[in-house]
Order: structure tokens, then sequence, then C-alpha cells
């Protein structure tokens, strides 16, 4: 059963910092290119963040880059988000995904993060 968990959304002060977490199970996650979309109300959903199989290729929203990191742990089946300097704009539901160029796509739930003071 393949599965995507988000964790780590909560409430945050502005200025503050989350760590979101994704953890995968059920399809080979090492070969999977991963990235967390975000989806604010009443607006589309944005890719944020992506990483390739390997660790060195990340790429970033404009609105994250330089607050925002992504990084990936294959031995444990797991993507991260570390966000820093949260700011209102960054409200929303967060959604892990899981990319590859022939094999299914995959969605995780979504975890909410809320800043606001």
């Amino acid at each position: 059963q393949v599965q995507l968990v988000e964790s780590g959304g909560g409430l945050v002060q502005p200025g503050g910092s989350l760590r979101l977490s994704c953890a995968a199970s059920g399809f080979p996650f090492s070969v999977y290119n991963m990235r967390w979309y975000r989806q604010a109300p009443g607006k589309e959903r944005e890719l944020v963040a992506a990483i390739g199989v390997t660790t060195s290729g990340t790429n970033y929203a404009d609105s994250v880059k330089g607050r925002f990191t992504i990084s990936r742990d294959n031995a444990k089946n797991t993507v991260y988000l570390q966000m820093n300097i949260l700011g209102p704009e960054d409200t929303a539901v967060y959604y892990c995904n899981a990319e590859h160029p022939i094999r299914p796509r995959y969605w995780g739930q979504g975890t909410q993060v809320t800043v606001s003071s």
C-alpha cells in the first residue's frame, strides 16, 4: 500500500520556523523526484520546492527562495521541508508529492501550516 504521510505542520508566529516531514512507503522512494506543494484558501495549488533523486538537484518557488530548504533521506524514505522566517503568506496546506517520468504519481494527505500572531 502506497503512503505519503506528512507531519510537522502547526501554528507558528511570524518569523518562526517549522520542519515538515513526509514519510513514504509502498513504492521505490529513491527513484522518485520529490516535491512539496501548498494550497492556500481560495488559491490554486502551487509548487514550493522540488528535489531530484540525488540531493544535489533542488528547485524553489521565488517566494520561498532563501527561506525554505528541501532535503531527502533515502535511507529513511523521507523528504523534509525546513521553513524559516515564516510569514502569514505561507499559511496553507502543504502536500508531499512523488513524481517519476513513467511510474505512477503519488500525493500525501496534506498538513496545515498556519502563520499567525
